[in-house]
């Protein structure tokens, strides 16, 4: 079995994928976006890529590592 990798080529990978903004963006492309990949899965991936490269790398996070991380931002 192979590894999930931690992140992937958004224009050709996530195509189909539904990218959400930040609330907090002022709408010049200055935030970053995040998309659930396999909602209907329970070990489901989040991906979060920059805005302003939306054809660039995303960073791919399971749901245990994202939580810790908006954790300590809390």
């Amino acid at each position: 079995m192979t590894a999930t990798p931690r992140h992937v080529r958004t224009g050709s990978t996530l195509q189909g994928a539904r990218w959400r903004r930040s609330s907090h963006s002022n709408g010049m492309n200055n935030c970053v976006e995040t998309a659930t990949l396999d909602s209907g899965r329970p070990n489901r991936l989040l991906a979060v890529r920059d805005s302003k490269n939306t054809e660039g790398s995303a960073l791919l996070f399971s749901p245990g590592p994202w939580e810790t991380f908006l954790d300590s931002l809390r």
